[in-house]
């Protein structure tokens, strides 16, 4: 009394059959449940009413940045004025304006012939190289991660309520002594 092959085939694919049917089912229903409305109480929703930013006007305007320089645009794609203060990102800002204006001045002033005595001859597309293979940038971060803890501390004193200005150290202050806002 055993089935043929071709019976107990034609069952397993049935009960396939029913098992896909049933899959298609709750995956229809599922999907149309994103178009049934939803109850309005009249209140507006606030993603869609907000400010938008003006850099960007499919993204909300960032709160965080209204005081700051900038903050008529609204350039905060990421947000991450949410998620760190202001000061420091505006030390942040500024700490690596300068290092790039110091970079380029360095890769502009070795090509019109500034050298340094352990690199001489050495062209700004080569000096990168040099520098790892003599040991000299090796110095160089040591001296730069001596710098950023030092620098770390008037950071914290800053986001501490210091009042000191974000990017300001005080170098060179003593040149503005006595002197009004037009001199």
């Amino acid at each position: 009394d055993v089935d043929p092959p071709f019976l107990t085939r034609s069952n397993s694919f049935r009960n396939e059959l029913k098992t896909m049917k049933l899959t298609l089912l709750v995956a229809l229903t599922a999907s149309a449940s994103a178009f049934v409305p939803t109850a309005s109480n009249g209140v507006k929703n606030t993603a869609l009413s907000a400010e938008k930013s003006g850099a960007l006007p499919f993204l909300p305007y960032p709160e965080n940045l209204k005081g700051y320089v900038g903050s008529e645009t609204g350039f905060d794609p990421l947000r991450i004025s949410d998620y760190f203060p202001m000061d420091y990102l505006r030390e942040a800002e500024l700490k690596h304006a300068r290092i790039a204006m110091l970079a380029i001045t360095g890769f502009v002033a070795v090509d019109l012939g500034f050298t340094l005595p352990f690199a001489a001859g050495v062209s700004s597309a080569d000096a990168h190289n040099v520098g790892v293979d003599n040991g000299s940038f090796g110095v160089l971060g040591i001296a730069i991660g001596a710098f950023e803890m030092v620098s770390w501390l008037a950071v914290q004193e800053m986001l501490q309520g210091s009042g000191r200005e974000p990017g300001d150290f005080g170098f060179g202050t003593k040149y503005l002594d006595g002197k009004s806002e037009e001199e």
